[in-house]
């Protein structure tokens, strides 16, 4: 009787001890792309650090189509967690790897024991159904092994430079036009104007306003997008206007008739185009869109291209093994009814291994209710774009786990984002992808990227605030036509990271900010070795670069001031708006020719985060915005003082303010209804656009002339 008892005594403490060690056991995660280019290699990520003796003790190694063991080089990088096969020949191959393949592998557990992946010369379109499913499938066990699993980026931003140096869409001509990154290409905006009528998104509406006469301006038509559909940028044609908008509905499918019971409502991108041959009786004469997210688009001569972000609900095959996961379109000169993309028209990036579409559409608007439209689905994330007119560039954030420090918590914290690159060629309506690359560190916006006498060039920032070893910098990469990298600048300004970046041409300029805003000049017209050229620090930061002349930059950003704190680092307090002229002659020693101080704390535009807010009007030397000005006493109170729009006449001799279209405040806090959005000019008249409004005044004296409601 007592060895009984004993006996189940230990079996409950060795049942207890098991159940322990369950729980401390550690799932390690794994993931990796089921395709990749032979140019590009192939790498797989872990979520714990491999053992460095893995490949030479025989516990990782790699078996081709034949189950035959092939001797490859691999490398261990980030410490260890990322396993990279640089060189790798076309073919069908399986990686091997036993649990002791990790690094103090006693309490971790692998998910499996062997993964499959295809090395391809060149991207193939999917073959079938049957690949897609795989694909998912494969996904969504990566995302249930790690259910922090992220892949590549996940949409949408959006959306930046000419070779030339000049910025496209400036004013100089007989009306304004989009500030835009490239010359020659255009992008959407809020308000567009042919010189005669200005059209203007207003909420849900567009609102058509005849500006022939300033001192009596009529709206002339008011454009009403049925059910849930909401207008997010504006093209314009000879005689067409473009409305890109986001609907959401639950519009049939031809499969069915119905939607997925488990999706009743879902999301579209829509693309409107109206004849405006009368602009007073705009005439719907043709809409077309697919599934998702709008991300950006451009204007090309005649020829529109726009990029959407589709998430299939492929986290239901389980449940709905039959549920569709291809994107689905419509054109209204076919059929309303959204319909599957075909499968020849979706191809997976390579090394991609996350759950979104990046769809590539392009149309030519000169025959518009006739023209074909071309529609290509990219299995892999945007979130940034770049075009000039020959190259479409989309990039997406490829995460990695922490390093240290967060290993062991609950919650997925990266370590830091690298960036994925494509590049697609514009022939046309014709997108066809040519080449992918991975570089360090996150891209900050549209203008961290530019494209120069066949070289691609961006800026990123390596590392984040939060993790315990990790120190930010930033780099400079330079990539030839086949995305090689030919040359870098590397670790620049550690713990400090990227504020605003600008490529003119054979010179970059990078603002960086911790407590001061160094401007670094980096010469890039030798791609294979960039140098910097100079550096300046001033307090503040400029979110926004703009190119004046051949020797100047205009910085928009905010000025800042250090407050030293008891017992604690010294605390960096963001003050009013900060115009910049920086004289930039002398690449070797930029200076900061002129400054002008807009309000206190809180005081902000639209144009330190979009670059569309930004008006010009070259005959002048005209720069203008929205802005909204707080004061402050420079502790925590602020008080909203005034809002409209200010212009300045900004010459290399410097800074000065001609103009002040801001009102005083009427209540505590900023009425978006009413808020200067944009401004534009046609003839000798300004215009400023608020949802609800459209205000002129001349040109020369910017007496107020008429003003006129957009309310129906």
């Amino acid at each position: 009787m007592g060895w009984s008892r004993a006996w189940w005594i230990g079996a409950i403490l060795l049942a207890v001890s098991g159940a322990a060690f369950f729980l401390l056991t550690e799932k390690v995660s794994i993931s990796a792309a089921s395709t990749a280019l032979t140019e590009s290699g192939w790498r797989a990520n872990f979520s714990a650090p491999l053992d460095p003796q893995a490949v030479e003790k025989g516990d990782l190694y790699i078996t081709d189509q034949d189950g035959k063991k092939v001797e490859l080089a691999m490398q261990m990088t980030n410490g260890g967690r990322t396993l990279e096969i640089p060189d790798i020949q076309s073919g069908d191959y399986t990686l091997h790897l036993r649990k002791s393949a990790l690094a103090n592998y006693f309490l971790k557990t692998l998910p499996t024991d062997r993964l499959s992946f295809s090395i391809q010369d060149e991207v193939e379109n999917l073959a079938g159904e049957e690949e897609l499913r795989a694909y998912f499938t494969q996904l969504l066990q990566l995302q249930k092994d790690n259910p922090f699993y992220h892949g590549f980026g996940e949409g949408v931003e959006e959306a930046e430079d000419s070779a030339s140096g000049e910025a496209g869409g400036m004013g100089g001509g007989e009306h304004s036009t989009t500030n835009s990154q490239v010359a020659g290409i255009d992008e959407g905006d809020i308000v567009k104007t042919d010189g005669e009528y200005l059209y203007s998104i207003s909420e849900s509406q567009v609102a058509v306003t005849d500006i022939r006469n300033p001192e009596n301006m009529e709206v002339a038509a008011i454009v009403e997008l049925e059910g849930e559909t909401y207008p997010n940028e504006l093209f314009l044609t000879d005689e067409t206007l473009v409305v890109i908008a986001s609907r959401y509905s639950q519009m049939e499918t031809e499969v069915g008739g119905e939607m997925d019971s488990f999706m009743p409502y879902f999301g579209v991108t829509v693309v409107l185009l109206y004849d405006i041959t009368a602009p007073g009786s705009p005439e719907l004469i043709r809409e077309f869109g697919n599934e998702g997210s709008f991300n950006s688009a451009r204007l090309s001569g005649s020829t529109l291209y726009y990029v959407s972000n589709v998430f299939p609900d492929y986290w239901v095959l389980e449940e709905e093994p039959e549920v569709e996961l291809r994107p689905r379109l419509f054109d209204s000169q076919m059929d309303s009814k959204l319909a599957p993309m075909p499968y020849e028209d979706i191809t997976i990036l390579p090394g991609t291994m996350e759950g979104s579409y990046s769809i590539i559409t392009a149309m030519d608007l000169e025959e518009p209710q006739t023209n074909r439209i071309s529609t290509k689905g990219f299995l892999g994330g945007s979130e940034r774009m770049y075009m000039n007119e020959e190259h479409l560039y989309l990039t997406a954030s490829a995460y990695q786990a922490a390093e240290n420090g967060f290993e062991n918590t609950m919650m997925w914290v990266p370590q830091q984002a690298d960036t994925e690159i494509f590049k697609f060629d514009l022939s046309g309506i014709s997108v066809n992808f040519l080449a992918s690359a991975r570089v360090p560190g996150a891209l900050l916006n549209q203008f961290s990227m530019d494209e120069f006498e066949g070289h691609f060039r961006l800026a990123t920032t390596e590392g984040v605030m939060w993790a315990p070893t990790s120190v930010p910098k930033n780099h400079l990469y330079i990539l030839d036509e086949e995305l090689v990298q030919v040359g870098s600048v590397e670790d620049l300004a550690p713990d400090e990271r990227i504020y605003s970046v600008r490529f003119i041409g054979s010179t970059a300029y990078m603002v960086t900010f911790r407590e001061t805003d160094p401007l670094f000049v980096i010469d890039v017209s030798n791609p294979v070795s960039p140098s910097v050229l100079g550096e300046l620090k001033i307090p503040g930061f400029s979110n926004y670069l703009h190119p004046l002349g051949d020797h100047h930059l205009i910085g928009f950003g905010y000025e800042t001031k250090v407050e030293p704190v008891k017992d604690g680092e010294p605390r960096i307090v963001t003050g009013g708006m900060k115009i910049s002229l920086f004289d930039v002659t002398d690449l070797a020693n930029p200076t900061e020719a002129d400054t002008e101080i807009i309000g206190g704390p809180g005081t902000y535009s639209a144009l330190q985060y979009d670059h569309r807010a930004l008006f010009s009007y070259d005959q002048q030397s005209l720069f203008g915005f929205p802005v909204s000005i707080y004061k402050g006493d420079g502790t925590n109170y602020i008080e909203f003082e005034s809002e409209g729009a200010l212009l300045y006449s900004i010459t290399p001799d410097g800074i000065e303010r001609v103009a002040d279209l801001t009102k005083p405040a009427e209540q505590p806090y900023e009425d978006w209804n009413s808020s200067v959005q944009r401004l534009a000019y046609a003839g000798d008249a300004l215009f400023t656009v608020a949802n609800n409004e459209v205000s002129s005044y001349r040109l020369g004296d910017f007496e107020a002339l008429d003003s006129v409601p957009l309310n129906k």
